[in-house]
Order: C-alpha cells, then sequence, then structure tokens
C-alpha cells in the first residue's frame, strides 16, 4: 500500500512538473502589442525620410559650396544661408535617431557629434583657417558640422558684402568651408546608405524590450532628444546648468544665423512627432502613444503627457519671434524662462513615467538630475 501511495505521489510530482514547463512565461509590458509594426513605422515613415532629406540637401549644399568658391558673391552667399537654414531645421528631424549606423563606432563619436555638436568654437576654426591645417576626422568636433558652416556663412555681426570679401581674401577660408561640406556630405552619405540597406531589416526584426533592442535604442535616443532641448538649447544658455553662475546668450544654438527660435520649433515638432509615430509629412501611425494604449495605466499616462505637451508647445509658441533667442536672454528672458519650466514639468512623462510603464531601462548617462 505504501508502495502505490510512494508511486503515486512522484507521479502527481512529475505531472505538476511538466505543467509548469508549459505554463507559459510571465508577459511584459506591452507583450501584446505589435512591436515589430511599430518599428517598421519608424523606419519607413520617420527615419529613413529624414535620412533621405538629408543626403539630398547635402549633396545640394556641397555643391552649392563648390561653386561659391569658385566665383564668391553676394547673391550666392544669399543661397548658402538660405539652404543652410533649410537643411539645418530638416537636421533636427532626424538627431533623434543617433544609434545603428548614425551611432558610435571605435573612437568615431555617434553623428550628432560629428555633425551637430554647438556651440561651434570660433577660436579653433580660425586656428585652422589661418595655418591652412586641419583633419575633420579630429576630435574637434565643435570646428566641423553645421554650427561650424553657420559661423563661417553668416560670421559675427558682419554685412553679407564683408563676409564675401573675406572668402575672396582668403583661399584657406573657402578650401575649409569646402572640408566641411564634404565631411558632412560623406558623414551624411554612410548613414543613408545603411538604412536603405540591411539596417533596415535588422532594425525592424530586433523587436524585443531588452538593452540593444530596437525599442530600446529608439526610446533611449527619444529621451536623450528631448533633454537636450531643455539641457542644452535653452539651460545652458539661460545659465541652469552646473557650474554656470550667470546666463550666456552666446551659447544658444543657431547663434550667428539668428535662426535659434526657428530650430527650437523644428526639433519640438520632431519630438511629438515621434511620440505619435507621425511623419514630418503628417501622415500619422504607430508611435509610443499607441504603445501605452496597450499597457496597463497607459491611457492615463497618455491623458497626462498630451496635457503637459499642450503647455509646453503653448509656452514655445508664446516665445516672441523678435528679438533673437540671445537678444531675449540679454535683455527679458520671462518667456523663455517659463518655456524652461514647461520643459522641466516634461521631463517626468517621457522619461521617468514611460520608462517605468512599458519596461524599457533608461541606458544613457543623464545629469538631468529629475
Amino acid at each position: 500500500m505504501q508502495k502505490y501511495s510512494f508511486l503515486s505521489a512522484l507521479l502527481s510530482l512529475f505531472l505538476l512538473a511538466g505543467m509548469l514547463a508549459c505554463d507559459p512565461k510571465p508577459s511584459g509590458p506591452g507583450d501584446n502589442f505589435d512591436r515589430k509594426a511599430m518599428l517598421q513605422n519608424f523606419a519607413d515613415q520617420l527615419i529613413q525620410p529624414a535620412y533621405d532629406q538629408l543626403q539630398s540637401q547635402a549633396d545640394q549644399f556641397h555643391a552649392r559650396v563648390l561653386g561659391f568658391n569658385a566665383d564668391p558673391s553676394t547673391q550666392t552667399l544669399l543661397e548658402l544661408q538660405a539652404l543652410w537654414a533649410v537643411a539645418y531645421a530638416d537636421w533636427q528631424h532626424a538627431n533623434a535617431f543617433n544609434f545603428g549606423p548614425a551611432g558610435e563606432s571605435g573612437l568615431r563619436k555617434g553623428l550628432i557629434e560629428e555633425i551637430g555638436t554647438f556651440p561651434a568654437s570660433t577660436t579653433k576654426i580660425e586656428a585652422a583657417i589661418a595655418s591652412g591645417q586641419w583633419n575633420v576626422e579630429d576630435f574637434n568636433r565643435d570646428a566641423r558640422g553645421y554650427l561650424a558652416i553657420e559661423y563661417l556663412l553668416f560670421g559675427q555681426n558682419q554685412s553679407t558684402d564683408a563676409l564675401v570679401a573675406t572668402f575672396v581674401a582668403d583661399v584657406n577660408r573657402r578650401n575649409y568651408l569646402a572640408a566641411l561640406a564634404l565631411h558632412l556630405r560623406d558623414r551624411t552619405h554612410e548613414v543613408w546608405t545603411a538604412w536603405n540597406g540591411a539596417y533596415r531589416t535588422e532594425f525592424i526584426d530586433n523587436d524585443g524590450t531588452e538593452v540593444g533592442s530596437s525599442t530600446s535604442l529608439l526610446y533611449n535616443e527619444f529621451v536623450r532628444s528631448y533633454e537636450s532641448i531643455k539641457n542644452f538649447k535653452l539651460g545652458l544658455p539661460l545659465g541652469k546648468r552646473p557650474g554656470q553662475t550667470q546666463s550666456e546668450p552666446q551659447l544658444v544654438e543657431a547663434y550667428y544665423s539668428g535662426q535659434s527660435l526657428n530650430m527650437l520649433k523644428a526639433h519640438v515638432a520632431a519630438i511629438e512627432n515621434i511620440w505619435l509615430g507621425r511623419s514630418k509629412s503628417g501622415q500619422d501611425g504607430i508611435g509610443f502613444r499607441e504603445y501605452l494604449e496597450n499597457v496597463q495605466g497607459g491611457n492615463e499616462l497618455i491623458a497626462s503627457t498630451e496635457t503637459q505637451l499642450a503647455a509646453l508647445k503653448a509656452a514655445l509658441l508664446a516665445v516672441p519671434a523678435s528679438p533673437t533667442l540671445s537678444g531675449q536672454i540679454s535683455g527679458d528672458d520671462s518667456y523663455l524662462e517659463a518655456l524652461y519650466v514647461e520643459f522641466s514639468k516634461m521631463t517626468r512623462f517621457f522619461k521617468s513615467d514611460l520608462s517605468s510603464l512599458l519596461g524599457i531601462a533608461i541606458t544613457f548617462s543623464s545629469s538631468d538630475g529629475d
């Protein structure tokens, strides 16, 4: 009798073990959500179109620089300035995709550092021009890219005619501008080529949420791009960063062209598009908002996030178009102070709350202090 009881108990244990082995693993946040469809929307409607536009603009800009260098004139300089403003506004819609082909590789930094570092170092730029020696692959990233080109094209309190005269008189200045335009074109081409090759499929197929997954990479760069607006495009010139004791208006983005507010607006629009999964042309798709709809508590977070986003956009709309941002920081900066407050409030929704609800770890180093 005891023998049969023992066999029965042993059989029960085997059956229980089998049932446990067959039980599905506990599902994570949003595991019933089609992340692959979201990633495909991002790849096809936001990321590839952004790099397509950058590549086209970089090609055109390089060709125009060569034309200008061959025959500098007020008209060709004005055309270059206008083309720079369009291209740099388009860059705002790509700078959150600083991973994969645009990410760090060995000693090379990510694309945003290689072509989007600001403020530009006028000291390094002028030293390179004076010596006639430069290396666009060295560590002096603040002496190349969009913002170094901006300094060359717009100058510092110089008339257009005076700027043209500096190019006419100095072949090194023309050659340096050409070298920066070529570097911008080549780096953009590398990323564009990869996205139009195998990386698109790799990005879509890597649809988990662990560190290194496409969703994790995309989310982290989305948050980092958002924080760069608050911390560096606003916080730095307003004197809010650690170690600062006063405002430093000359540290605004696009200082020499006076395009700071336009670039800020373009960057905010790009961030909102990522949240919504919406293309630059306005085509709605699957974004982080839709992801949240499949997570417990997601609809509540959507409502609070979009309420704060509306407040931020209202504060941005209230910023006067004139004077420039640097001029406002030097004078009445009340609108920018109010905008900075709304950006600070927004951080918890995009960063802490969204990360927690989706179960995606923040992997980049942040000194935001939120």
